[in-house]
């Protein structure tokens, strides 16, 4: 079992930049496929950036391609969301995720599969 905690979020600007932070313990994360979700008020929960197990192939929601970036440190065993050019429609509360099951180059896109879940970071993007 892997415990997930976020960290990073806050309030940004329109235009700005902020890199949140997926920090696991149990187990090192590459041992399962990460993603990233976003829940904002009002609304249900949405996948925006995967990472595969094996770190070789990610994928992104279109809402987010071309400005957010998931990525893996084996080292600090943390995932990072890498977000540029933040939109006011950016705010919501991120949420990383694990599924154990997929293996290889499979990214996770469906919410239903994910095994384990963060308490979730606020990012609240201003106009």
């Amino acid at each position: 079992q892997v415990q997930l905690v976020e960290s990073g979020g806050g309030l940004v600007q329109g235009g700005g930049s902020l890199r949140l932070s997926c920090a696991a313990s149990g187990r090192t994360f590459s041992s399962y496929a990460m993603g990233w979700f976003r829940q904002a008020p009002g609304k249900e929960r949405e996948f925006e950036a995967g990472l595969s197990r094996n770190g070789g192939s990610t994928y992104y929601a279109d809402s987010v391609k071309g400005r957010f970036t998931i990525s893996g440190d084996n080292a600090k065993n943390t995932v990072y969301l890498e977000m540029n050019n933040l939109k006011p429609e950016d705010t919501a509360v991120y949420y990383c995720a694990a599924d154990r099951d997929r293996r290889g180059s499979i990214v996770v896109v469906t919410i239903g599969e994910y095994d384990y879940w963060g308490q979730g970071t606020q990012v609240t993007v201003s106009s």
